[in-house]
């Protein structure tokens, strides 16, 4: 799989009211892929979007679409999601009773299967797993809202969490969501985190292109380090 570092803005932070230009706008700034959070206000205190939004949302960018869903029992939404336009699924172990049958449904679409855990959730409940996604969420602040301030004692976790996934034949990706700013990219890159979701930093930023060429900036000195 690539191994090169990615940066991925939150839709859940833009400009809704004029999506389409808010999406070409991170594309054109150096985005590498768009995360994008669906909340059913269950699972979550928040609702967001539907398959018909991110078919919309296909159909304004080339980039690589990544749905987070935060919503209970995910299985009924794989296929409308994956026909919308999703290249990456990624289910919650804490929202869905049988993670691994869901996981096999996401593989047989052809979509990259990923986990997400809470803060508060231990990388032991996806222990059983690891063989079978290709991408793990480390959750960086509570799920369902953007803003929020990023939980420093998750840089432990992403740390172990790394050596697991080294461990494997073939290691998943490494993701992190949730309160993301350059002065804590740099100790995450040097954690050895692969994909950086950030929403606020980007799209409440003024200058996209600005804001993700510091980001990558601070995710190379991180690698250095």
């Amino acid at each position: 799989m690539d191994r090169h570092k990615k940066i991925a803005p939150s839709i859940l932070a833009a400009d809704f009211s004029c999506l389409s230009e808010e999406i070409r706008a991170v594309e054109a700034a150096g985005a590498d892929l768009i995360h994008v959070d669906v909340m059913d206000g269950r699972f979550v205190p928040n609702l967001s979007l539907g398959p018909r939004i991110v078919e919309a949302i296909r159909r304004m960018t080339r980039l690589p679409l990544y749905l987070h869903l935060m919503i209970e029992r995910p299985d009924s939404f794989i296929e409308p999601f994956v026909q919308a336009g999703a290249d990456s699924i990624i289910v919650h172990v804490e929202a869905t009773p049988h993670l691994h049958r869901t996981l096999q449904q996401i593989k047989q679409t052809g979509v990259r299967t990923g986990v997400a855990l809470n803060p508060a959730t231990p990388l032991s409940a996806v222990e059983e797993i690891l063989d079978e996604i290709d991408l793990l969420l480390v959750m960086s602040v509570n799920p369902g809202f953007s803003g929020q301030r990023f939980i420093p004692t998750v840089i432990k976790k992403i740390r172990t969490a790394r050596r697991r996934l080294d461990a494997k034949a073939r290691p998943p990706l490494l993701e992190v969501d949730g309160g993301l700013r350059i002065e804590n990219v740099k100790p995450l890159s040097a954690a050895g985190v692969d994909l950086f979701v950030s929403g606020s930093a980007i799209f409440r930023s003024g200058d996209y292109k600005k804001a993700i060429a510091a980001m990558r900036e601070a995710i190379e000195t991180g690698e250095r380090v």
